[in-house]
């Protein structure tokens, strides 16, 4: 898709991902990206670290209606990368993951859809699979939300979709905390070492968003093929590359935590498109006349089974390693 002149929303902007995209978007020249958060001390950090005249900031909350309204204004496409993503957080204060994923979402999607934008891709998580947790709940709630505008039969914004997983060296993501505590000669602390999660980098988050926003039709969600790895192998490989003797400490599994995490269920595995390096979820289109939603339905093939961190392709230490030698925190931290 030419993004030639384009102008773009980005909420929740001035995060990990949200910074990483700006950066690639400005490589394609666009017309206009504009940040759209509540943090004034963020957007000024990323206003000084990027200066673009491309890039304009806009102070607002997800919440309030009124303030994405305005931030869609002379928008073509919107990232939605605003949302409370920590697990702990939402399991705390879940009516706060409620206002910003749920009812932040629904603002998006009616603003977006009064003002006519082209394209919205929101993100989701794997969390949203079987979810277990606030966080998850209000993610899935989110991705209801999107397919519901689906059903509508004249709407001109076409809303889709990704899901990922962890994000490595995202702003609250795990490795940080690891290297963090190496640096401090502390102990490595570890919930369940057979924990397994998905690995993605930043520029991979960015290829599936993007991947969406150029083949995603009206209620697509999209899926990264990913690897996964221990909690132990990934801690044994930060080991291994900062020469760290340190014995492990397990402290159990915190609030909402899984043993491990899905990005499609088995009731979705049995109608998804393999795409080679992505899977592509339709929308199930399907009438939702109640006399139909209780009388009939559709038989699923019983051999089907979840895509999971547990069953994806699972990352020796070796492997772990030589993907964490890539990436510029790990480069800067050994640096240091």
């Amino acid at each position: 898709m030419n993004l030639n002149s384009k102008n773009f929303l980005i909420t929740g902007g001035t995060g990990s991902f949200g910074t990483t995209l700006c950066n690639y978007l400005l490589k394609k020249n666009v017309k206009n990206v504009r940040i759209f958060s509540r943090d004034e001390n963020k957007q000024y950090q990323m206003r000084k670290n990027i200066k673009d005249s491309r890039v304009n900031f806009c102070i607002g909350d997800i919440r309030d209606y009124d303030s994405i309204l305005n931030a869609c204004y002379e928008v073509d496409y919107v990232f939605h990368a605003a949302a409370l993503k920590q697990v702990p957080s939402c399991e705390f204060y879940p009516m706060e993951a409620v206002k910003t994923n749920i009812i932040g979402t629904e603002n998006l999607l009616k603003a977006a859809t009064n003002s006519n934008l082209k394209k919205v891709v929101l993100l989701s998580t794997d969390k949203a699979v079987y979810p277990i947790n606030a966080m998850g709940l209000s993610k899935a709630m989110m991705e209801k939300l999107m397919l519901a505008k689906n059903l509508i039969d004249d709407m001109n914004t076409i809303f889709c979709a990704t899901r990922y997983g962890n994000v490595m060296c995202s702003r609250g993501s795990v490795i940080p905390l690891f290297v963090s505590q190496i640096k401090n000669n502390s102990p490595i602390t570890i919930t369940d070492p057979q924990m397994t999660r998905y690995l993605m980098s930043l520029d991979e988050s960015v290829d599936l968003v993007m991947h969406a926003f150029s083949n995603g039709s009206q209620g697509d969600i999209f899926v990264q093929k990913s690897p996964a790895c221990t909690l132990l192998d990934l801690v044994t490989a930060l080991k291994n590359i900062f020469n760290y003797k340190k014995e492990n400490i397990i402290i159990g599994t915190r609030h909402g935590e899984k043993l491990y995490e899905s990005l499609l269920s088995r009731e979705e595995m049995a109608r998804v498109e393999d795409n080679g390096k992505f899977f592509r979820l339709p929308s199930d289109n399907r009438s939702l006349n109640y006399d139909k939603f209780f009388k009939e339905g559709k038989e699923i093939n019983k051999g089907y089974k979840e895509y999971t961190s547990h069953n994806t392709k699972r990352l020796s230490v070796e492997e772990i390693q030589e993907i964490l030698l890539g990436l510029d925190f790990i480069k800067q931290a050994l640096a240091f």
